[in-house]
């Protein structure tokens, strides 16, 4: 693991000075990180939880599955399958589309993130808690308690379908300011453009980055990240 690990603080230190990242696809293609990626999701609730193939779950795990991944990685072939479109209640009453991955997208998913997670989370603001490694909730409201002594109002705000609406050319472009490596590129191209089943028929997806997908949050706050630099 130590090269791996010795990759991820480069990244690390490339984020804090907000250099550009280089060659960025050639080091997905390492066993390691893929061990990493399983060691963070293989206990989790929704490992086993099948995508469009019943078969593809974490169940049956092995290093010959994660050899033929990185297989494809390498010979420019690995292709994402469409999530499977589930829905989940809202305090609203109203249901939340769900997009869920199968396992092997997932991982690689997992692998993108860890790489990306290791470059970006030193540039985030301090007064951002959502969807990062350490951080939530309690954190959020620490920082009222102890910080915002002198506040006496808040502004409540919300994207209405924020991850089913951003646009894909935009959040690349985004994304390439930072990255340029046109193989990464063209990999989260194909994840955004690998489209959804819903009742076993096909839907092709023009915006948004699937709910459920473990990569979905760290791309928009890589928007936010630019928006508010």
């Amino acid at each position: 693991m130590q090269a791996t690990q010795t990759y991820l603080e480069i990244l690390r230190d490339r984020g804090e000075r907000k250099l550009p990242l280089r060659r960025v696809y050639r080091h997905l293609q390492d066993r390691e990180l893929f061990l990493r990626a399983y060691a963070k999701l293989y206990a989790n609730e929704g490992a086993l939880t099948p995508g469009v193939d019943p078969r593809d779950t974490a169940d049956g795990m092995s290093l010959e599955r994660i050899d033929r991944i990185i297989e494809a990685l390498r010979a420019g072939t690995y292709r994402w399958r469409p999530v499977r479109r589930a829905y989940i209640p809202k305090k609203s009453g109203k249901l939340r589309p769900l997009g869920v991955p199968s396992w092997e997208d997932k991982l690689l998913q997992e692998a993108v993130r860890i790489v990306l997670s290791a470059y970006y989370e030193p540039q985030f603001s301090d007064a951002s808690h959502g969807f990062r490694p350490g951080r939530g909730c309690h954190t959020a409201l620490q920082s009222i308690l102890f910080r915002w002594t002198g506040t006496k109002w808040f502004i409540e705000g919300d994207i209405k379908g924020c991850f089913d609406n951003i646009d894909h050319d935009k959040l690349l472009e985004i994304i390439e300011r930072d990255i340029q490596d046109g193989r990464l590129i063209k990999l989260l191209r194909g994840m955004l453009k690998a489209g959804y089943m819903e009742d076993w028929r096909y839907h092709r997806t023009y915006s948004g980055a699937p709910q459920g997908g473990v990569l979905s949050p760290l791309l928009f706050l890589s928007i936010q990240n630019r928006a508010t630099c």
